[in-house]
């Protein structure tokens, strides 16, 4: 683990935020391309038009870019998460938007199951050790949990179902398939990144979703 750090004595931007915010997209986009063994600062640093010790003067360190950047990968797709405003809908509606934003989201941010791959292949000691990730996932839950309810009061889905379960269902249904398209399409002999073919299986997760929903 890289623990080198720079001198205290540089000398900070005129516009330290846009910076700081400019280092840290040139983090996600070298990590997400070469891993966080395989990632250099100062690619990082060339990509922001950054001077290397600026990187390790906001960040400290390479091991805290790598955690700031999956901490903003799951800030992104949480805020938007909590901008479907499930609540707003009818239970049944609420789950197909879900899922649909699920699959949706990772269709369009390879780079976000790139780098959950790569921190799970480091046994996800980043993410174990982030409050802010644990913080950003917290919502999430509880909106899942208020549209169950809401559901078993109706009467169209089950009791018993557990928030966090469904979520882990669904996130498995979305993120294998892009995470493991390329495999799966070489195997099967059916290019799955068409987008008649992504169609196809949106159907059938929000089918096969609902229909495990019903009492």
């Amino acid at each position: 683990m890289s623990t080198t750090r720079m001198p205290t004595a540089v000398k900070r931007p005129r516009n330290p935020e846009a910076t700081k915010a400019s280092i840290l997209a040139a983090a996600r986009a070298e990590f997400a391309e070469r891993g966080l063994d395989g990632g250099r600062v100062d690619n990082i640093a060339r990509r922001a038009g950054a001077n290397k010790q600026l990187v390790y003067y906001y960040f400290g360190s390479k091991d805290e870019i790598y955690k700031a950047a999956l901490e903003a990968s799951y800030a992104d797709i949480r805020s938007l998460e909590r901008e479907l405003d499930l609540a707003a809908l009818p239970p049944r509606e609420a789950m197909i938007r879900l899922i649909d934003f699920s699959l949706g989201y990772l269709a369009q941010h390879r780079e976000f199951i790139r780098m959950l791959s790569d921190e799970n292949a480091h046994g996800a000691r980043h993410v174990r050790n982030s409050d802010a990730a644990r913080q950003t996932n917290s919502p999430l839950l509880e909106m899942l949990a208020e549209t169950l309810r809401r559901g078993e009061k109706e009467g169209i889905f089950r009791p018993g179902i557990d928030p966090l379960e469904l979520y882990v269902s669904i996130a498995g249904m979305t993120f294998f398939y892009f995470a493991n398209g390329l495999t799966m399409s070489a195997i099967f002999g059916r290019d799955l990144a068409q987008p008649e073919a992504i169609s196809s299986y949106r159907d059938h997760i929000v089918t096969f979703t609902l229909a495990g929903l019903r009492p």
